[in-house]
């Protein structure tokens, strides 16, 4: 996560360098998972980080790409069976946008195709035995990625020329993958966004 911190500034800092007015922003928000589907049954919302580089900028409409990663943390009743088992997810969001400028307003919509990478890993020797075993198992890690389309629609308010304050909405539809029972409940994801943004 630090490195990529440090990326987007320093892609920031290239791009004010070279150009007078420049078209990028960061964004710092708290994602929310909502609905009865397996995210927002078994996750929490940690941080969100995010850019926005536009190509097109008009006094009408904007357009450009947009790239959020965020971090999710398990909190289901399967950690109890596992002794100390760690689970997150890390979801990175890569979309094209266009949002309308009315004065302070920029109501956006955007479309781009989300990445989720779920992280398990136990150190714990002394776990529990799982459900319907009398076995212990060692220590694991597993790692699995779900991906698929993912729809955006958000407003944008501006404080100042500099600082924004926003809120987004995205509906993510994950491929189902075995063995994955193909369900709503499994393949879509609501997750709603509250933060700020600064321009650059």
């Amino acid at each position: 996560m630090k490195r990529t911190l440090i990326t987007l500034f320093l892609i920031a800092f290239t791009i004010k360098s070279f150009s007078q007015d420049s078209k990028l922003n960061f964004e710092l928000n708290f994602p929310y998972p909502f609905d009865h589907n397996f995210i927002a049954d078994n996750y929490d919302g940690i941080i969100d980080v995010g850019a926005k580089y536009r190509f097109v900028n008009s006094k009408k409409i904007n357009i450009g790409i947009s790239l959020n990663i965020n971090i999710m943390n398990n909190n289901s009743e399967i950690n109890k069976y596992y002794g100390n088992l760690k689970i997150k997810s890390y979801l990175i969001q890569p979309k094209i946008f266009t949002e309308l400028n009315l004065k302070r307003f920029h109501p956006f919509i955007g479309i781009g195709y989300a990445s989720m990478i779920f992280n398990s890993s136990i150190s714990d020797e002394n776990i529990a035995p799982l459900p319907r075993s009398g076995n212990y198992r060692d220590g694991f890690s597993v790692n699995n990625t779900q991906s698929g389309i993912d729809l955006s629609t958000g407003l944008q308010y501006d404080i100042n020329k500099r600082i924004l304050i926003q809120v987004q909405y995205d509906y993510i539809i994950l491929s189902q993958e075995e063995p994955i029972i193909n369900s709503k409940y499994n393949t879509n994801v609501n997750l709603l966004k509250f933060g700020f943004g600064y321009r650059i």
